[in-house]
């Protein structure tokens, strides 16, 4: 007859089977956005002489998530990727350092508006 070990094996192998082809899906859009990220990074760079921290940050979560789906995908991990586990937390950088925007100054809070 039937064993329910193999039934279960095979169940939760269709299930991991159906979870790579959407982490497949969500791979592709979030490659088009990393390389959105890179284009649009350069652009910033080019221009102000120091790449954005903001990017520099997103970027480097988008990277991590990529690879936890790159390691589910190939069975190295059975964790699931975001949003079954946590963002991942941008790393310090390595590269250059981040273009600095100085804070706008803002006027006194106690004026009154001059009409």
């Amino acid at each position: 007859m039937n064993d329910p070990k193999t039934e279960a094996t095979y169940e939760s192998i269709l299930l991991r089977v159906l979870w790579m082809i959407v982490f497949l899906l969500v791979w592709q859009v979030a490659q088009f956005i990393l390389g959105a990220v890179v284009l649009v990074q350069l652009i910033y760079r080019l221009i102000y002489g120091a790449p954005s921290a903001s990017l520099m940050n997103f970027g480097d979560s988008l990277s991590q998530f990529l690879a936890q789906i790159g390691r589910f995908g190939t069975f190295h991990s059975d964790q699931k990727p975001w949003p079954f586990a946590d963002w991942p937390t941008p790393r310090t950088p390595e590269g250059e350092a981040p273009h600095a925007v100085p804070p706008a100054p803002h006027p006194a809070r106690d004026e009154e508006p001059k009409l």
